[in-house]
C-alpha cells in the first residue's frame, strides 16, 4: 500500500479542472501566481534557522492550538447509537490498513476528552481543532438527529470553554455514513443536500457556543484518494467516480455554508484545504506556467467557493464525469469567513503534455533536498511561508494553519521523558517561517500543530507518531514529549526563543 506521501504527491498530479462555460460561470481572476522556492544554500541548517527563531514573534490574541480528528482519536466507534462509517468498514476490511489497525478503540478519547482537555490546557492552548462524527449525529447520515451523539459534543465544547479554549470544529474530516457511500457516496449528487441537513443540526445544536467553524477537511485527498487511487476509504479506482465526488463535494460545501448560516448567522465558517507550494523543476517558462496550474489544483476546493466557478488556469476542459449542471456555479459559491491551510511539503512541478498528465499538463513529485521525516516527506520550512503569501495575496481572508507537523518514531525513556528533538526542530523552523509571513503582512490568526495525540493514521494504522503527546495505544498512557512542553512554553510567550 501507498504511503501518504506516495498518495499526495500522485493525487497533485492527476487532478485538475478546466474553464466552465461562460454562460453558467462568472468570469472572474484565476489565482496568484506561485512565488518561486529557491534551494536552501544548507540543507544542514533546514531545521535550525537560528536568526528566525531567536527574532521571530506572535502578536496578542493568537489563536495556538492543536488539531485532532473524530476517527483519529475517538474509538467508541459502535456505541450510544453511533452508525458505521466509511473507515469503519475499510478498516474492517482485511489488508486495507498497516498490521490490521481499526479505529475501534484509537485514544479512547470519547470516554477521556477531560484527560485530553487537561493536556491542552496544560500547554497553554487557545484553540481546539476537532472534528464531529456524521454518524454519531446521523447514524445512517439522513433523518432525525441522535441526541446522544449531539450530548457529547455538546458537553466536549462546554468542557473546552470552560478551560478558556476556543473550539474550532470540522463538519467532516473524512468518516462518511457507510449508508451514503452505499446510495453512491461523494459521486451522487444527492449528498449536497444530505450533508447541508447534516451541518444545519449540528449548527442548530452548537452554534450558540462554537463559533469558528471548517466545513471539509482536505476534500481532495477524500475524493481522489478515496474514489480513484483507493488508498483511503471506500477504497475504490476510478477516476471518474473521483471527478464527479470533486464536484459534489464543492455544490456540498456551499449548501452547508449557507445552512450553517442560516442557522447561526454570526458563525465565522471556512475550510482546511491542504496545500504544497510548486517549485518549477527548471527556468523555463513552460515549467513555470506549470506551477501556475499546479496552484489551481491546490484551490480546486477553495477558488469554487470564492468566485462561484473553477479557475481557468487548466490545459483541456473539465471532465464530463464531473456532472457540471447549469447553476451550479451559484450552488458552489460559499463567501468563506475565513481560510485553513494544512501543509507538510512541497512539490518540485514540471510541464507535461496532456496525453502523460491527464487535464491538468503537468508532472508533480517530492524531492528530498531536505531532510525526511519518518513518514518519508520531505522537511522544507519555507514552503509555508510561500504557500500563506501566495493564499494571503489571492484571497485577502484570515488564515489559520489548521494542520503542520511530522512524524517521528520518539519513545518514553525509562525515566518517563519523551525526547524529540527532530520535531522540536521541524516546529521551530515551521514557525519561525510563519512568523516571517505574518510580519510581511499575512493576515495569519492561528497555528494548529498536528496532533495533539499519537493517534490512528489512516492507512497507517499506528505505525506513524504526529502527535506533541505520546499515547501507548494498549493502555492508554499519555505522556508530552519534549517538543509539547516546548510548544506549550511558545503558546505562553509567543516567542519561538523559550
Amino acid at each position: 500500500m501507498k504511503n501518504r506521501r506516495d498518495f499526495l504527491a500522485t493525487s497533485l498530479a492527476v487532478m485538475g479542472a478546466g474553464t466552465l462555460s461562460g454562460k453558467t460561470m462568472a468570469q472572474t481572476p484565476d489565482p496568484a501566481p506561485m512565488p518561486v522556492t529557491q534551494p536552501y544554500s544548507d540543507a544542514a541548517a533546514l531545521c535550525a534557522m537560528p536568526g528566525n527563531v531567536a527574532t521571530a514573534r506572535f502578536p496578542e490574541g493568537f489563536f495556538w492550538g492543536t488539531a485532532t480528528a473524530s476517527y483519529q482519536i475517538e474509538g467508541a466507534w459502535n456505541v450510544d447509537g453511533k452508525g458505521e462509517s466509511i473507515w469503519d468498514r475499510f478498516s474492517h476490511t482485511r489488508g486495507k490498513v498497516k498490521g490490521g489497525d481499526t479505529g475501534d478503540v484509537a485514544c479512547d478519547s470519547y470516554h477521556r476528552y477531560a484527560e485530553d482537555i487537561a493536556l491542552m490546557k496544560r500547554l497553554n492552548q487557545k484553540s481546539c481543532r476537532f472534528s464531529l462524527a456524521w454518524t454519531r449525529i446521523q447514524p445512517d447520515g439522513t433523518g432525525a438527529a441522535n441526541q446522544k451523539g449531539l450530548d457529547h459534543y455538546s458537553r466536549f465544547v462546554d468542557a473546552l470553554l470552560e478551560a478558556g479554549i476556543r473550539p474550532s470544529c470540522t463538519l467532516y474530516h473524512w468518516d462518511l455514513p457507510q449508508a451514503l457511500e452505499d446510495k453512491g457516496g461523494w459521486p451522487n449528487r444527492d449528498l449536497m443536500n444530505y450533508f447541508a441537513d447534516y451541518a444545519g443540526i449540528v449548527a442548530k445544536a452548537l452554534g450558540d457556543r462554537v463559533k469558528t467553524w471548517a466545513i471539509f477537511n482536505e476534500p481532495w485527498v477524500f475524493t481522489f484518494i478515496g474514489y480513484q487511487q483507493g488508498d483511503h476509504a471506500p477504497g475504490l479506482k476510478n477516476g471518474d467516480l473521483a471527478w464527479r465526488a470533486a464536484h459534489v463535494v464543492n455544490l456540498a460545501q456551499g449548501q452547508a455554508f449557507r445552512a450553517m448560516k442560516a442557522m447561526s448567522p454570526d458563525a465565522l465558517i471556512g475550510g482546511a484545504y491542504n496545500m504544497s507550494p510548486g517549485t518549477p523543476a527548471s527556468d523555463s517558462a513552460a515549467d513555470r506556467a506549470a506551477v501556475a496550474r499546479f496552484q489551481a489544483v491546490n484551490e480546486l476546493f477553495l477558488y469554487p467557493a470564492i468566485h462561484g466557478r473553477y479557475p481557468k488556469a487548466f490545459k483541456g476542459k473539465p471532465p464530463a464525469a464531473m456532472g457540471i449542471k447549469p447553476g451550479d456555479g451559484k450552488i458552489m459559491r460559499a463567501p468563506l469567513d475565513w481560510i485553513g491551510i494544512n501543509y507538510y511539503f512541497r512539490q518540485m512541478v514540471a510541464d507535461a503534455p496532456l496525453r502523460q498528465s491527464k487535464y491538468v499538463g503537468y508532472n508533480s513529485w517530492m524531492p528530498a533536498e531536505g531532510p525526511l521525516t519518518y513518514i518519508g516527506w520531505e522537511v522544507w520550512p519555507r514552503g509555508l511561508y510561500d504557500i500563506v503569501m501566495t493564499v494571503a495575496r489571492a484571497y485577502k481572508l484570515p488564515i489559520e494553519i489548521t494542520e503542520n507537523g511530522a512524524s517521528y518514531a520518539d519513545g518514553p525513556l525509562p525515566g518517563g521523558r519523551v525526547p524529540d528533538a527532530r520535531r522540536l526542530a521541524y516546529l521551530k523552523a515551521h514557525l519561525a517561517e510563519l512568523a516571517r509571513a505574518i510580519a510581511d503582512g499575512a493576515p495569519v490568526r492561528g497555528y494548529h500543530a498536528w496532533s495533539l495525540l499519537d493517534n490512528f493514521e489512516w492507512s497507517h494504522g499506528y505505525s506513524q507518531c504526529f502527535g506533541l503527546t505520546w499515547v501507548d495505544v494498549r493502555t492508554q498512557q499519555r505522556i508530552l514529549k519534549d517538543s509539547g512542553l516546548w510548544y506549550g512554553r511558545v503558546a505562553a510567550s509567543g516567542r519561538l526563543d523559550v
